[in-house]
């Protein structure tokens, strides 16, 4: 009895889990067919896979969420409606494009820019950006995304986005974190710019105090030979790209 017992406790909390998830991939279906959205961005879901990804990561519709350097806005316009009615959506760092354009657009008038007196920029002379903040000044946060970012900064710049993201969450709260896969150890090259090595990034994330807890291969690309820059169009579209969860203890 006891060994059943567990084993329905077991069952009933994977049903659990479903059913929160649920209500998420409904609004995220209602979203992605949204006028808001451009062609050009429908003809990504594909690739991109958003109800698979954040289902992955545990996204929920009360959740508290910070996505840092959203770019044009892409999951904004997907993460922002899920949330919109029983919890918050922040972003930060790298936020002109959506200020201008999606947060204009009805149905995302509460979405709030944080960490506005941060400073995202690219050194004289550097290969990549760096970043000064003092933090993203909201606390207690459920979730923190970025989708291929991690990238774009030094180790200065990867170092306190980390710390940033480590502070605004709470206990147990989610880092979730996308992007092309560089060769282990690899060095810069021309063509590996917009590439990490994930374990480099499992390394820095770690130190800055998170747990490394799951990895998904949902956005393996067995054809990206890891050889050419992620733009070019033999890779473009197509490449092999790091899923990587952790949780602030």
């Amino acid at each position: 009895m006891k060994y059943f017992l567990s084993a329905l406790l077991i069952v009933s909390s994977g049903l659990a889990l479903a059913d929160d998830f649920d209500a998420v991939e409904a609004k995220l279906k209602v979203a992605m067919a949204a006028q808001v959205r451009t062609d050009a961005e429908k003809e990504r879901d594909s690739n991109r896979r958003p109800i698979d990804t954040l289902k992955f990561f545990g996204l929920r519709d009360n959740m508290k969420i910070v996505e840092l350097i959203p770019g044009g806005g892409w999951y904004t316009k997907l993460l922002a409606p899920v949330v919109h009615d029983n919890g918050k959506y922040y972003a930060a760092f790298g936020t002109d494009n959506i200020s201008k354009s999606v947060i204009t657009e009805p149905g995302f008038k509460d979405v709030q820019i944080v960490a506005t007196d941060s400073k995202m920029y690219k050194p004289k002379g550097a290969r990549l950006y760096t970043l000064e903040t003092t933090g993203l000044g909201v606390n207690n946060v459920d979730m923190v995304l970025t989708f291929r970012n991690y990238h774009n900064f030094d180790l200065a710049g990867r170092t306190a986005m980390n710390k940033a993201s480590f502070d605004a969450l709470k206990s147990g709260g989610v880092y979730a974190v996308v992007d092309h896969t560089r060769r282990h150890m690899e060095g810069d090259t021309p063509e590996n710019k917009r590439r990490t090595d994930p374990v480099l990034a499992i390394r820095e994330i770690q130190s800055a105090g998170f747990k490394f807890v799951d990895f998904s291969d949902l956005h393996y690309r067995a054809d990206d030979e890891l050889r050419y820059e992620v733009g070019r169009k033999t890779v473009t579209g197509n490449t092999d790209r790091w899923t990587l969860k952790f949780v602030k203890p």
